[in-house]
């Protein structure tokens, strides 16, 4: 039986509490297992792009009552030193937590939808995966098509045509070829239907002013 290992930062999907300065970098996009120890000792210019955003607006919202989690407020003291409370309205970054279903929906009422906190995203590697037990070549193609095409302005061609020119050029990459190693046209145009949103059951089309 085949086993799949988790990366570094998939990892963290495992946990359901993470601090603040976990919860942040992973907003950004970054590990905190390789930063969350010193990220708060660097300047702000030298953090990770995005980190600074994402912890103030995840500590504003754990401190309003939006987040569920815990606060863990920081120590006060007197001029010798000794511990005389809580400074009231502060959190230790590092010791605060967030549930991350609550962060999650949270994030979902502010129109987020992508990034480490969404792995619906990450399940399209899935698909894409030669090695995984469920890999379908004609869905993996169509698609790696309809993505090529995304941010293609289609202004001379068709969607159909530009599907069918992208699926020839990568056939062998999905066992598209004929046994003489020439595109499978057969296997080209179905996968090109399936990744064609012009075909009928697709988006409908905008009428024209």
């Amino acid at each position: 039986m085949e086993t799949y290992s988790l990366s570094s930062i998939d990892l963290w999907r495992l946990c359901d509490e993470l601090t603040i300065i976990q919860a942040s970098l992973l907003l950004a996009g970054e590990d905190p297992e390789a930063q969350q120890d010193y990220v708060e000792s660097h300047t702000p210019q030298n953090r990770p792009s995005g980190y600074d955003a994402a912890k103030a607006a995840i500590s504003r919202g754990l401190l309003g009552g939006y987040i569920e989690g815990q606060v863990v407020e920081e120590d006060e003291h007197d001029i010798n030193g000794n511990f005389i409370g809580k400074v009231s309205g502060t959190l230790v970054l590092e010791k605060s937590y967030v549930k991350v279903d609550s962060l999650r929906q949270w994030l979902s009422g502010r129109g987020v939808s992508t990034g480490f906190f969404f792995p619906a995203i990450s399940v399209k590697q899935n698909y894409l995966d030669h090695n995984h037990p469920r890999y379908s070549a004609k869905l993996a193609a169509a698609i790696s098509a309809w993505l090529s095409l995304e941010d293609t302005q289609l202004s001379r061609i068709t969607p159909k045509q530009a599907l069918e020119k992208w699926l020839r050029e990568n056939a062998s990459d999905f066992n598209l070829c004929d046994e003489d190693g020439k595109p499978n046209e057969t296997g080209i145009i179905e996968c090109a239907k399936v990744a064609n949103w012009q075909t009928k059951g697709g988006a409908p089309r905008t009428p024209e002013a």
